[in-house]
């Protein structure tokens, strides 16, 4: 295990980050969502998306989970057996991820918060770079 560890060290560091920031958003979507709304709901006010997103939050909280889930079970394999399909799974989802977010954030012409996002989405792409590469 000790040696699968070393090996996949940078893999298993970015799914790391990647579960940290998509559970993280997940609990704080279900246990604040009416205050997540509320502030969506101004953020795209002048957008075509201002009707959708209750839709919206949910399909990304969706899209969170399954990307949190992804990254657990592609971290026990890579761990257990060093297979890389699920963390390949799990960063390519979360990467999907970020890109859903960068369009709500262009949309809104929240320049400043795309560019914030395009750093996570730059982390998952060098992950899935050096796990394809293993």
């Amino acid at each position: 295990m000790a040696s699968l560890f070393m090996q996949h060290i940078v893999s298993i560091t970015i799914l790391l980050f990647l579960l940290i920031t998509f559970l993280q958003s997940g609990i704080d979507k279900i246990s604040d969502w009416k205050g997540n709304i509320s502030w969506l709901k101004g953020h795209f006010s002048s957008t075509f998306i201002a009707p959708f997103v209750p839709l919206s939050l949910l399909i990304i909280l969706i899209a969170e989970i399954v990307s949190s889930i992804l990254a657990i079970i592609g971290l026990i394999y890579l761990l257990k057996d060093g297979h890389t399909i699920y963390a390949i799974w799990a960063i390519f989802a979360s990467s999907i991820t970020l890109l859903i977010l960068l369009l709500g954030q262009r949309i809104a012409k929240d320049y400043q918060g795309a560019l914030t996002i395009t750093c996570y989405f730059m982390v998952a792409v060098f992950g899935l770079y050096v796990i394809t590469q293993a």
